[in-house]
């Protein structure tokens, strides 16, 4: 049983830690949140409200998430955890010598040539059919309606409209890219906040994909129209591509950290990058949340780890070292050896052989679902496909055009992707999910909040509430401006570059949702830097 303490701790929430015991739901926005909610209370389950909740983000957030994105999830049900990797493949027809024909150096943001195979709808489908209680077509009918009804925009989410819809004016030009600016700025701008948006386009799509079982999205019409608008504008991707898509359903990775065991889904995600900085400080004792020397360690393990990451993470066939390898404790302890008193420029080591939405939910039957669902770069590619309303992921983007690195662009293969669902587990019962959206802070933000509520007892909300830190390269690291100026001086003095954040844009967005065992009461926190909504009875 996590212990923290439910009344004073040393940040100050912006709300309160939020009990229930029926069922609950945590996201960013509150209308996506409300949509779990209604699900559980028709009686479906907690998959069938991730499912919704996730469905109802794509419309209600599309700055961060879309039909045309990618998915993972862990689910806990009946005293396990299942993982679904739900991340889609390179087209067949792509290779790293047909981009470079196409005058690229490097893999593009934008545009059809980063486009990869859409794993989300797939997701939905695949939980739905393996653990839901309703159908899929119930499940997605709240998104449907917001879809079709329309929705007023909420702040936060208008803020970050409005910043893609200039920077897609400035960079985005050719007529494939029309489509995007009639489907999200119909009046020629970003709406704005309180602003009704809707899409028809979008309606109709989610109703085909939920009177098919997602069929539809791979395998019929809407498949023939992304199939047509890759190949009028030289895409690489195809409707064959699209009929040989499933996601898989695989084994969650862990680490043990002091009597918990923290777990993500193996690689091609980089959550292996959260459990090797954890692996490195599971034996260091840390004297305060605040202290100098927690922050030094916290910040050099994680560094270890995300080049370890950025070098080996791929889709796990193509990977030259084992998981294993990396989570071993030797290799734990050899990396944990390196950090000394004094910020070091990181290096990849040698083991021994051997823009995102984030959701979580819970009922009253024990089964807690973490769920993760994104586009990439907040609106993706750019590309809306016409009278779908489907706008496509870029996360060909992170391949590399280096033929040998691990992540070396291939054709039907998984790049290393961002987006990461987190569980705690302590004795092999749930304690609950987790996570922290936004690109390469993610496996960070995991990090600090799972040492947050181990090390420092901090209740689900303020954990999430507490200042974060991000190490951006080499020796720079990104502070919020509320850990003050003192502890910022103090990690100068050790070696660090020390960048001090006006915002709290760039250092994630997460949720939490934790069970007692003993009366299973659940405890939530949600995202105080957003528009973070719990939705609980």
């Amino acid at each position: 049983m996590v212990k923290f303490d439910s009344g004073y701790y040393p940040y100050p929430s912006q709300r309160m830690v939020t009990y229930a015991q029926n069922g609950m739901v945590a996201t960013s926005q509150p209308l996506a949140s409300q949509a779990g909610l209604d699900i559980l209370k028709r009686g479906g389950n907690a998959i069938d409200a991730a499912i919704a909740t996730a469905a109802c983000l794509t419309v209600v957030e599309p700055t961060s998430n879309g039909i045309g994105g990618d998915a993972f999830a862990l689910v806990w049900t009946k005293g396990e955890l299942h993982g679904l990797n739900a991340s889609g493949p390179s087209p067949a027809d792509i290779s790293i010598d047909r981009v470079k024909a196409k005058g690229h150096e490097e893999m593009p943001k934008y545009g059809l040539t980063p486009v990869t195979v859409p794993g989300a709808p797939a997701a939905w489908a695949e939980l739905s059919e393996e653990f839901g209680k309703l159908p899929l077509m119930d499940v997605l009918a709240p998104a449907v309606k917001y879809a079709r009804e329309g929705f007023p925009l909420s702040p936060t989410l208008a803020f970050y409209w409005e910043k893609a819809e200039q920077a897609f004016r400035s960079k985005l030009e050719g007529e494939e890219f029309a489509h995007w600016f009639t489907t999200f700025a119909p009046e020629g701008r970003a709406p704005k906040a309180g602003e009704l948006w809707k899409s028809e386009d979008h309606a109709r799509t989610l109703e085909k994909i939920g009177k098919t079982n997602g069929k539809a999205f791979y395998n019929g019409e809407l498949a023939d129209k992304i199939d047509a608008f890759s190949k009028k504008y030289d895409g690489f991707l195809r409707a064959e591509d699209l009929a040989d898509y499933k996601p898989e359903w695989v084994n969650p990775i862990s680490v043990n950290y002091k009597g918990y065991d923290v777990w993500e889904i193996p690689p091609n995600g980089q959550g292996l990058v959260a459990l090797m900085a954890l692996n490195m400080l599971k034996d260091d004792q840390f004297s305060g949340r605040d202290d100098e020397d927690t922050l030094h360690r916290q910040i050099e393990a994680m560094k270890l780890a995300f080049v370890d990451g950025e070098k080996y993470i791929t889709e796990e066939e193509h990977m030259s070292v084992q998981t294993s390898d990396l989570l071993s404790a030797q290799y734990g302890s050899e990396r944990r050896e390196l950090i000394g008193d004094h910020a070091l420029y990181p290096s990849a080591g040698e083991p021994p052989k051997g823009g995102t939405v984030y959701l979580a939910t819970a009922d009253s039957e024990g089964n807690m679902v973490s769920f993760i669902q994104s586009n990439y770069m907040g609106f993706g590619s750019g590309i809306v496909v016409p009278e779908t309303g489907i706008a496509l992921q870029n996360r060909g983007h992170n391949f590399s055009l280096d033929p040998m690195h691990d992540n070396a662009l291939k054709p039907k293969k998984r790049t290393f992707h961002t987006i990461i669902p987190g569980f705690l587990t302590k004795d092999n019962e749930a304690v609950g999910p987790f996570g922290v959206m936004g690109g390469f802070m993610q496996p960070q933000g995991h990090m600090q909040v799972v040492m947050n509520t181990i090390d420092f007892g901090l209740n689900p909300q303020a954990a999430l509430d507490a200042p974060r830190w991000q190490w951006m390269k080499e020796k720079t690291v990104m502070l919020e401006q509320s850990y003050g100026a003192p502890l910022a001086q103090q990690l100068t003095g050790r070696g660090h570059d020390i960048q001090v954040a006006h915002m709290s844009g760039g250092f994630g967005r997460g949720q939490i949702i934790w069970r007692n065992p003993l009366t299973g009461v659940l405890a939530g926190g949600t995202e105080s830097r957003t528009d973070g909504s719990i939705s609980a009875y």
